[in-house]
């Protein structure tokens, strides 16, 4: 099982960039999946999940209304659209799936059993 992210780079605050998550190996359609994010010199935090059918979402209040999580089912795939990035957005992204099939959507890490290698997001002001 793989999970391979891709999209991020350097942008100017107030930009936007759309990271993606490719999973292989099996599918993930009946799985919760979610996004979080490690900053230089501090822990892993969640920034967002959705839920196996695409139908619920949920964010964390440091990016919430400026973050949209989506999902590809028949493509195994799911992205994070970031708009108005901010300095404090910057940090290694890392795509997640949760355990157990059909489960509820959860903001801890500890419940996701696969992650993909995570991609770079530079935020300059």
């Amino acid at each position: 099982v793989q999970l391979q992210a891709s999209g991020g780079g350097l942008v100017q605050a107030g930009g936007s960039l759309r990271l993606s998550c490719a999973a292989s190996g099996r599918t993930f359609g009946g799985y919760v999946m979610g996004w979080f994010r490690q900053a230089p010199g501090k822990e892993r935090e969640f920034v967002a999940s959705i839920s196996w059918t695409g139908s619920s979402t949920s964010y964390s209040d440091s990016v919430k209304g400026r973050f949209t999580i989506s999902r590809e089912n028949a493509k195994n795939r799911v992205f994070l659209h970031m708009n108005s990035l901010k300095p404090e957005d910057t940090a290694v992204y890392y795509c997640a799936v949760h355990s157990g099939a059909y489960g509820t959507m959860s903001t801890s890490g500890n419940r996701y059993d696969y992650w993909g290698q995570g991609t770079l997001v530079t935020v300059s002001s």
